[in-house]
C-alpha cells in the first residue's frame, strides 16, 4: 500500500503530481518548500484549477497511458481547499474517459481539514491517502504550524482517526528534518503504533538563498548554483539520517517484518533481489515524475517547478508530447549522465544511483561536482542493511515470507546471549543454561565454550 507519489514508472508510462490549487495551504510549515511557488505566477491570488484544465487533463493523461491502470496523484499547497465537489468531478472525469482502464487515486494532505463526508468520499471512490505527521507531538509541532503559528498535532491526530473511523487506506508521510531525526524509535513506534503501519520518511534538505520560486534548483548540471551553499537549519544531516534509518530497520527487522511497511525498506529489498528500482530517487535516471500546476503549465519535476524547467501548457501541447519532449529526455537522462566517478565506483552504486539530483549540490573528496549532500548516510544504511537484505531475498527466492528472519535473528541472538553468559558464569554463579542447579554442578566443563573460569 506504498503511496504512488515519486514511483518509477514502467516503460513508455509516467507520472504526474497534480497541483490543483497550486501552492495554496491552510499551513505555514517552516520547512515547506512549495509554498514560495507563488513567485512563479506574480500577482496572481486566485490558485485554483478550472473546469477546462480538468478535464483536458484527464482526457489527455488517461489517453496517453498503455497501461492497464492509470494513477493519479492529487497534492498541493493543501488540495482539499478545492472542495468535495472538485473532486467528485475528477471522479466523475475519469469514469468518463476511462475507456476501460483502471484508475487509481493517491491524494496527500495534512488532515487538517477532513471530515467525515471526506472519509466517506475517500473510501467510497478508493482513494489511497498519504497523511503528513511527522511523529508524536513535540516533534511534529516543531516546524508543522499553522498560519498563526499554532501548533497542529491535535487535528492532524483528528483528521487521521477519521481516516481509520472509516477504514480509508492511508500511509503517514514523514519529513525526516534536524529534531525528529535524532529519535528515530519515537517516530517510527509512534507512527507503527498510531497510523496505518504504512510509512515514508522523507529526507528535509533545503539549500538556503533558494526561496524565491524563481530561483535555480540546487543540483543539476544546467543550475546557475555552482558552491555548496549551507542548507537551513531544519535541514537533516547526513550522517543523522543515515543513523536515523539505521535505527528504525533494527527494530523493523527483528520485529516487524510483515507487520509494518516502510517504502524504503520495501524498495531496498527490491534492490537487493535484483529488480530495477521502485522508486525514482533511487532509479539510473529519472523523468517519468512530472508535476502539473494549477493552471496546466507541466514542469519536469515536482523539486525541479522553476522556469527552465516548465515543458509547456497542456491546452497548448499535448501531455503526450511534452513528456516525451526532448527536453525532459535530457532532464531524465542527466540524472545518470552527470554521476560524478566518485559515485559510479562506489559498492552502493547499484541501489543509490546517485539519489535525487536536486541534493547533489556537494563535492566529491577528489573535488569534482555532484556529490549527494546525504551521501554518507545512505552509504552507511545500505552497508548495515546488506547482510539482513540478502538474507530475507534468499527467503523470498525460496517461496517463504521475509518475515522468517525474525526468527532466525532471535535464535541467533539468543544463542549468542547464551555463549556471553557462558563466558563470563563463574564456577558458583547459577547455570546459564537454566536448570537453576550452581554451574560448577551442571555443565561446567562439558558446555561451556574455551575460556569459561
Amino acid at each position: 500500500m506504498t503511496l504512488p507519489l515519486q514511483t518509477a514508472s514502467p516503460l513508455g508510462a509516467f507520472h504526474v503530481m497534480t497541483k490543483p490549487i497550486g501552492p495554496v495551504c491552510n499551513l505555514n510549515c517552516r520547512y515547506c518548500f512549495y509554498l514560495e511557488k507563488r513567485g512563479l505566477y506574480p500577482g496572481k491570488s486566485r490558485f485554483r484549477m478550472t473546469d477546462d484544465v480538468l478535464e483536458s487533463y484527464i482526457r489527455q493523461y488517461i489517453e496517453a497511458q498503455d497501461v492497464p491502470e492509470v494513477a493519479f496523484a492529487w497534492q498541493g499547497g493543501e488540495p482539499t481547499l478545492m472542495g468535495l465537489d472538485f473532486f467528485r468531478r475528477v471522479v466523475a472525469l475519469q469514469q468518463q474517459y476511462a475507456n476501460g482502464k483502471r484508475i487509481s487515486n493517491a491524494f496527500q494532505t495534512n488532515g487538517t481539514l477532513l471530515d467525515d463526508a471526506w472519509c466517506e468520499f475517500f473510501k467510497a471512490n478508493g482513494f489511497l491517502i498519504g497523511l503528513s505527521i511527522d511523529g508524536p507531538r513535540e516533534l511534529h509541532d516543531r516546524y508543522r504550524l499553522d498560519r498563526k503559528g499554532k501548533p497542529t498535532f491535535d487535528v492532524v491526530c483528528r483528521g487521521m482517526a477519521l481516516l481509520k473511523k472509516h477504514e480509508v487506506d492511508f500511509n503517514a508521510l514523514c519529513v525526516v528534518n534536524r529534531v525528529n531525526s535524532k529519535k528515530p524509535l519515537e517516530v517510527y513506534r509512534f507512527l507503527r503504533d498510531e497510523g496505518s503501519g504504512f510509512m515514508q520518511f522523507i529526507p528535509l534538505v533545503e539549500r538556503t538563498g533558494l526561496r524565491d520560486g524563481l530561483a535555480q534548483p540546487p543540483g543539476r548540471a544546467s543550475a546557475k548554483v555552482e558552491q555548496p551553499s549551507p542548507v537551513t537549519p531544519w535541514s537533516v544531516e547526513p550522517l543523522a539520517f543515515g543513523q536515523f534509518l539505521c535505527a528504525v530497520f533494527d527494530e523493523w527487522v527483528r520485529k516487524d517484518v510483515g507487520r509494518a511497511f516502510v517504502q524504503i525498506f520495501d524498495v531496498s529489498l527490491g534492490l537487493w533481489m535484483g529488480m530495477p528500482a521502485s522508486l525514482c530517487v533511487f532509479a539510473e535516471t529519472c523523468g517519468n515524475a512530472m508535476a502539473l500546476e494549477h493552471n496546466g503549465d507541466l514542469y519536469a519535476c515536482d523539486h525541479y517547478v522553476y522556469p527552465d524547467y516548465r515543458l509547456g501548457n497542456i491546452m497548448a501541447r499535448s501531455i503526450r508530447e511534452l513528456a516525451d519532449s526532448e527536453q525532459q529526455q535530457k532532464f531524465g537522462q542527466d540524472k545518470r549522465d552527470s554521476l560524478p566517478d566518485y559515485c559510479r565506483q562506489c559498492d552502493v552504486h547499484f541501489a543509490c544511483n546517485g539519489e535525487c539530483p536536486k541534493h547533489r549540490f556537494m563535492k566529491t573528496p577528489d573535488g569534482q561536482s555532484g556529490l549527494n549532500y546525504l551521501c554518507v548516510g545512505y552509504k552507511q544504511f545500505f552497508h548495515h542493511i546488506d547482510a539482513h537484505m540478502t538474507t530475507m531475498g534468499r527467503l523470498l527466492q525460496r517461496g517463504l515470507p521475509a518475515a522468517h528472519i525474525m526468527q532466525r535473528l532471535a535464535e541467533e541472538e539468543a544463542k549468542a546471549k547464551q555463549a556471553g553468559a557462558f563466558a563470563s558464569a563463574g564456577r558458583n554463579d547459577p547455570c546459564p543454561c537454566g536448570s537453576r542447579k550452581k554451574y560448577k554442578k551442571c555443565c561446567w566443563g562439558k558446555a561451556a565454550p574455551q575460556g569459561a573460569r
